[in-house]
């Protein structure tokens, strides 16, 4: 009997009582499920029996209840982003992100909203910026992290220093305690929300009142010492003098004492005026002995920063990436407010001048550019992802990532730490919140083998003691979790664990909530999660993954930027279906389990590793906003093809997967198949082919139009550079080719067409890599025939195959020269154009979908900033995937998925569109422009091609009804 099978039936009881109490209760225990949910962002791997997902603090108090009646435990938990343990448990998992993130009430007048659990803490901040507020702490995980995840680890943020922890911004707490009772929790005490409940809640209340009438002396001088003092439970906020604040005692609990549903918080005034100052250091002790004299100038924000993660973000999304840092090897920010903006910047200039004569700084400078502040608070805010996996491949883990001293003391401690991880041989990388002392770090300790995990026992325990002899804390905002909880006794006395375990006794006699967490805490080094693999033999040969597919879907480390649901590209699928099995985190986790063999048993076989990867658009946009570059689309080609090997493959795969083979015969009868196609017996084709019949098929081209439009455009100059005509371009629209190769020439970069050659992509994302690497292997043959000039392609999505995909699949010295040579149009025409060329006048606006595929390979050349420096005046980009994506829109069962993603940021541009007004849409990739079509129905929009807009022939040019 399989460890599943086993869980399955000790739920039975719990399912059947739940059936009776909370009939619409949705509830998931399939292995899919447990697999995502057995993670979050630290180092644990704890399956959980099965996963709910509360719509209502009735279902809470249903699922607590039938817990109760059958021993199972329960976990709650938000967006998943838990860096110590604190969001995983064995038994049920409540995820309140799901349906329970409504914001119930805002009350400017008295500065509080009131809002349920899963609330994502960007989406309160974008409805209270409305009314010139917000609230006030501010994790890097704010895209993602919930108010209810805030209020069990007791979060700060980057502005800590001024705005402290979220224990000070709570007002009430809306509770079910663990025998389902549903109370309020506040400044002043416990009341219950059901007078019938009232006896009961008294009795807690009597109970915990006399826990703390009975431990005064502890409470008051091991208690609230520091700012960032969040380790174990904030009994303080009990005492007289608090007047026995229940809120904010429970704040930081881990869901240990209680479930929080919903919470009552106080908001802050958002600053009129703010500036940015970015000062550079020889190293972190430097900057960190500069830390007292910041604060005299009362910034909100104050966060350092070392050189390894700046040179992970540069490489990874490009050089501009990271803007704006002075000469270093780490940087702090400091932030500083007030009423108008001279002021600050006559204050920041007045702190730039002080601190330079302190003599510790390499460097200072006010960053005045609002993009580049963004883009600086960006990389500060990845810090966990990129410290994760650095540019050198090397991996990094929590653990020790959060503890905190007083700031006073940080340049010490600091110094310390970086002797003891020298006595240890291991390496850390540091950054965090230098204005509360707080420093988060993440070190390459071996945890996948039983040596390598005692030597990092040894030495947390040791980093503890290093941390107490500072004044310091264990935790100074992620918790305690799984990570430190044994490590409590090392900072407080046993009296005090004692009280710990008498709180969490009154409120959890049972100890079913979030249980091995803070009071009888779990091993540190239990439920590990790494482990030794044994390498999977792939077609992809994952150059920079030191243990190929198995090390490439452990990029994934949980800080969940892909649930974010704006701010790049990442992950269209989640924020079309709010589905964690639809992110980017949840299909990597997923993977990771086919790898472990533990809750996945059979392997490229698994059908629940399939679904997960089915709505997965391979935008490859995880490749580049992901801080640890997981790359899904990569993966899921992989699993496509070892899947199938050897099997009958969905319909779509060979007909849209062998399109550039069907396109290039279709092109010897154009005219007659597009007639066909228009009429019934194109549909039948189409569902023949698992094609969705809801969209046009699209016109093929005559073999006859690319060469007239190539010759139309030669210009007799000698040729500076390869176009390669891609299968797309060649297929559907070849004015688009001939469009290139004038405005290539125009700009001094005239071209020799290649055409016959294909990159292999639909091969790839339809996961048939034994095809596609026989495709490109020719491709490379004809392109690595000792030219070096520059391969320009106007399809960003083949540019970006063959300057990835091709590489990584063939693996050869001559898929390299090949990919190091090939740019897409923008790119050409950013790097290669003559100093003196003059492009035609450009429109004053234009509406813009930039390509997936572009806007991930190819970072340093975006066509936003090339139609700016070409003049146009607004860019409205709609920033994210079109929905299209290849073949992913024209399957049959994921054209709604298709539609919706288009309708997050594509269509309401479309649809802003004024008909008065002429309006050019921009749209390199052939499906992009292809939904747009579709989208815009018989509204007259069509999108160009850049090289379209810039054809300097474009009034004699033919156009594509032309073209069969």
């Amino acid at each position: 009997m399989t460890d599943t099978t086993t869980a399955l039936e000790s739920l039975e009881p719990l399912v059947a009582r739940l059936t009776e109490t909370a009939p619409g209760l949705r509830m998931e225990s399939g292995p899919g499920a447990l697999g995502q949910y057995a993670y979050d962002a630290s180092n644990y791997r704890v399956p959980p029996q099965a996963v709910a997902f509360p719509r209502s603090a009735d279902d809470v108090v249903a699922v607590l209840r039938a817990c109760k009646e059958t021993g199972v435990p329960i976990t709650a938990r938000g967006g998943g982003t838990s860096m110590a343990g604190n969001a995983v448990g064995p038994g049920v998992v409540l995820d309140f992100s799901r349906y329970m993130n409504r914001i119930l009430d805002i009350d400017p007048a008295s500065g509080t909203a009131r809002v349920e659990a899963g609330v994502v803490l960007d989406t309160l901040q974008s409805a209270t910026a409305l009314h010139g507020l917000s609230f006030g702490p501010d994790p890097s995980s704010h895209s993602r992290c919930t108010l209810g995840g805030m209020i069990g680890n007791d979060a700060c943020g980057n502005r800590s220093v001024r705005h402290g922890r979220t224990s000070s911004h709570i007002e009430a707490l809306e509770i079910v305690t663990a025998d389902g009772v549903r109370a309020v929790a506040e400044r002043t005490g416990l009341h219950a929300a059901d007078p019938q409940d009232a006896g009961l809640v008294a009795r807690l209340e009597a109970d915990v009142r006399r826990l703390i009438a009975d431990n005064l002396a502890p409470i008051r001088t091991e208690l609230g010492r520091i700012p960032r003092q969040v380790s174990g439970y904030q009994l303080h906020h009990l005492l007289p003098e608090h007047g026995f604040d229940v809120a904010r005692a429970l704040v930081g609990t881990e869901g240990s004492c209680a479930v929080v549903t919903a919470a009552t918080v106080r908001l802050v005034a958002t600053a009129q005026a703010s500036a940015l100052l970015t000062l550079g250091y020889d190293d972190v002790v430097d900057a960190a002995e500069d830390v007292p004299e910041i604060l005299r100038w009362n910034p909100t924000a104050v966060e350092g920063m070392d050189e390894a993660i700046v040179a992970t973000m540069r490489a990874r999304r490009g050089p501009d990436s990271v803007t704006g840092l002075p000469e270093g090897r780490a940087w702090l920010y400091v932030e500083l407010d007030g009423d108008d903006e001279a002021t600050v910047n006559t204050r920041a200039a007045q702190l730039l001048d002080v601190l330079k004569a302190q003599g510790r700084m390499t460097g200072g400078r006010v960053v005045e550019s609002a993009a580049e502040r963004r883009s600086l608070w960006r990389v500060r805010e990845d810090g966990a992802g990129l410290a994760a996996r650095l540019v050198d491949g090397g991996e990094s883990w929590p653990g020790w990532e959060d503890s905190a001293v007083a700031p006073e003391n940080l340049a010490g401690y600091l110094r310390d730490f970086r002797k003891l991880l020298a006595s240890h041989v291991l390496t850390g990388v540091m950054y965090g919140h230098f204005g509360a002392g707080c420093v988060h770090v993440r070190i390459d300790f071996d945890l996948a083998t039983d040596a390598g995990r005692t030597a990092a026992r040894r030495f947390l325990h040791e980093a503890a003691a290093l941390v107490v002899a500072h004044g310091g804390t264990l935790s100074g905002e992620h918790g305690d979790g799984r990570a430190r909880g044994e490590l409590l006794e090392v900072m407080y006395s046993h009296r005090m664990i004692r009280a710990f375990t008498a709180f969490k006794d009154v409120f959890d006699p049972e100890g079913l909530l979030n249980p091995g967490v803070i009071v009888a805490p779990a091993p540190l080094d239990a439920d590990l999660a790494l482990h030794q693999i044994q390498p999977l033999a792939t077609e992809f040969s994952f150059p920079h993954d030191e243990d190929g597919f198995a090390g490439g879907v452990r990029r994934c480390v949980g800080v969940g930027r892909c649930r974010s649901h704006a701010g790049g590209v990442m992950c269209p699928s989640y924020r079309a279906t709010g589905e964690e099995t639809d992110s980017t985190r949840g299909r990597a986790r997923l993977l990771q389990e086919m790898v472990r063999g533990d809750l996945v048993q059979d392997g490229w076989r698994s059908t629940e590793v399939r679904d997960a990867l089915d709505l997965c658009l391979s935008c490859k946009a995880c490749s580049s906003d992901c801080p640890v570059g997981v790359d899904i689309a990569t993966y899921k080609a992989e699993f496509l093809h070892q899947h199938y090997k050897g099997r009958i493959r969905p319909r779509s795969h060979y007909s849209l997967g062998w399109l550039p083979l069907t396109s290039a015969l279709a092109g010897f009868a154009a005219r007659p198949l597009n007639a066909l196609l228009r009429g019934p017996v194109g549909k039948l084709l189409a569902r023949l082919g698992g094609v969705t019949t809801k969209r046009r098929i699209p016109a093929f081209a005559s073999r006859r139009a690319l060469r007239e439009v190539l010759r139309g455009a030669k210009t007799g100059e000698s040729a500076r550079a390869v176009l390669f005509i891609d299968s797309f371009t060649r297929a559907f629209r070849p004015e688009v080719a001939g469009a290139a190769s004038r405005v290539l020439a125009d700009a001094g970069i005239p071209c020799k067409a290649q055409d016959g050659l294909c990159c292999g992509l639909t091969w790839v994302s339809t996961g048939q890599l034994s095809v596609a690497r026989r495709i490109m292997a020719r491709t490379v043959a004809h392109l690595d025939n000792g030219d070096e000039r520059p391969i320009i392609v106007a399809e960003p999505s083949c540019a970006a195959a063959l300057k990835r995909d091709v590489p990584e699949l063939l693996g050869t010295d001559a898929a390299r020269r090949v990919a190091e040579r090939v740019h897409t149009f923008t790119g050409a025409l950013t790097d290669l154009a003559a100093p003196d060329w003059t492009p035609p006048e450009m429109p004053a606006d234009v509406v813009l979908q930039t390509h997936c595929h572009e806007y991930a390979t190819f970072k340093g050349s975006r066509p936003t900033d090339l139609l700016r420096q070409l003049g146009v005046v607004k860019v409205d980009e709609a920033e994210g995937c079109c929905g299209l994506a290849g073949n992913f829109g024209f399957e049959a069962q994921h054209y709604d998925t298709s539609m919706a993603v288009a309708g997050l940021t594509l269509k309401p541009r479309l649809d802003g569109i004024d008909q008065d007004t002429p309006t050019v849409v921009v749209a390199d990739g052939f499906s992009c422009a292809t939904q747009i079509d579709h989208l815009a129905g018989d509204r007259g929009i069509r999108a160009l091609h850049l090289a379209e807009l810039l054809d300097p022939a474009a009034d004699q040019a033919v156009q594509p009804g032309e073209m069969s």
